[in-house]
């Protein structure tokens, strides 16, 4: 199976055997668009804009079919699946 993911102007696709993500409304078992939310810390010094020093994990905020655009219901995911999706994402 081949899941693809697209973070804003980033997408990459990963591969795994036992990941059971299937949309319900279409049946669509290979592409999906994960959307998340990474927090940066700015600072500020001497009136210059410092690069980021700390980064969180992103935070999954919505999967979408990427056939027919609706919302999987991360919470009817089985535990295993969910916790394959976050580590896969990177998130939490």
């Amino acid at each position: 199976m081949r899941y693809t993911c697209e973070l804003g102007p980033i997408a990459w696709a990963v591969t795994e055997s036992d990941l059971s993500l299937t949309c319900p409304n279409c049946g669509n078992g290979e592409n999906f668009l994960a959307k998340t939310l990474q927090m940066q810390l700015l600072r500020v010094t001497d009136g210059q804009l410092q690069p980021p020093q700390e980064e969180g994990r992103p935070a999954l905020v919505e999967v979408l079919c990427d056939e027919c655009d609706s919302t999987v219901d991360l919470d009817a995911l089985d535990e295993v699946t969910r916790r394959e999706l976050l580590a896969t994402l990177g998130a939490r």
